[in-house]
């Protein structure tokens, strides 16, 4: 008589860990655009709450110039600008910062917004 044998994973749950539960956040999502038009890679963007002074969140462009942020869950006001400091174009033209942006989240949600900068 042959014993079969059936192999069966232990899951997480079975050994007494369980997945700890992922948080909800908010998320701002955005485009960094030089004054053609054209997306910038390697731009610092910077974000805090409208109710705070200084930045809470500092963060780079991506190589088609986007960014992304978590932020937690509620209502809330965020303030967006791009720190141009010591970027350099191969053009040798200098950036401007442009305006900020306020992007207002309401709860767990994504926002999509884009910073315009300025010769």
């Amino acid at each position: 008589m042959a014993l079969l044998f059936l192999h069966a994973p232990i899951t997480a749950q079975a050994r007494g860990r369980e997945k700890p539960e992922v948080k909800a956040y908010a998320l701002i999502i955005g485009t960094v655009w030089d004054p053609e038009g054209h997306p910038l890679y390697g731009i610092k963007v910077k974000i805090r709450r409208s109710d705070e002074k200084k930045a809470r969140w500092e963060l780079f462009s991506n190589h088609t110039g986007e960014f992304a942020q978590r932020v937690p869950v509620g209502k809330a006001d965020y303030i967006i600008w791009a720190d141009v400091k010591g970027y350099k174009l191969a053009s040798g033209k200098h950036l401007k910062p442009g305006s900020e942006v306020t992007v207002h989240i309401e709860n767990d949600e994504r926002a999509d917004t884009g910073l315009h900068l300025d010769w």
